[in-house]
């Protein structure tokens, strides 16, 4: 039995990586895209880090980023891990690796069966499947039922369904950012208790 992944996104204050502290998720994010309003600096995210609890992972979050640019992070210790939520394809990652030594983690907008067969090709280290970006939804479940490999499940989960998610799909890990939010701020609460339900229901066993 493996215990399912909890990462925990869009970190923006101390206070949520006082309270990722205390919950100890395996990951947390920090999301480097302009257009969001979890945006983070590279001043911030560094901030940030350096108040995170070693063993916890720090994800950053990128969208059609310049690959020296997510490189220049890494490489300044902010980062544990990259997580591609653009039209990144095989030969950009393939450029990641050959500067990079930590995981990649591909994120797909699950529209239709076909997008699901693209993300099980996907060259990077891991997917994560979600509704879009960072809208809040969830997206029809049954549409990945074909992936084959393990994923971090995302988009609409919230501490009140991600424990059905995790019955029904069996995932890898699962990834939330505004279902543990109020009024657009993370809400120590919510993160406990969808950590809660996390680690009640999330044993996964692989055949």
């Amino acid at each position: 039995m493996i215990p399912t992944k909890i990462k925990l996104c869009g970190m923006t204050r101390p206070a949520d990586i006082e309270a990722a502290n205390e919950l100890m998720p395996d990951y947390i994010g920090f999301v480097f895209a302009p257009k969001s309003k979890r945006h983070v600096t590279a001043a911030q995210a560094k901030e940030l880090k350096a108040l995170l609890a070693p063993s916890i992972k720090a994800v950053g979050v990128f969208v059609n980023e310049s690959p020296s640019v997510i490189v220049q992070l890494a490489k300044g210790g902010i980062l544990d891990a990259v997580q591609l939520h653009g039209n990144e394809d095989a030969s950009y990652i393939a450029d990641l690796r050959n500067h990079l030594d930590i995981p990649i983690l591909q994120a797909f907008r699950i529209r239709t069966a076909e997008d699901a067969g693209i993300a099980q090709g996907s060259t990077a280290d891991s997917v994560l499947l979600d509704a879009g970006a960072g809208t809040g939804t969830a997206f029809d479940w049954s549409l990945i039922a074909s992936v084959a490999r393990p994923y971090f499940l995302a988009g609409g989960l919230t501490p009140e369904n991600v424990a059905d998610a995790i019955l029904a799909l069996h995932p890898y890990g699962v990834d939330v950012s505004s279902g543990i939010e109020t009024n657009g701020r993370k809400d120590k609460e919510k993160m406990a208790a969808f950590v809660a339900a996390v680690r009640k229901q999330g044993k996964i066993k692989f055949a």
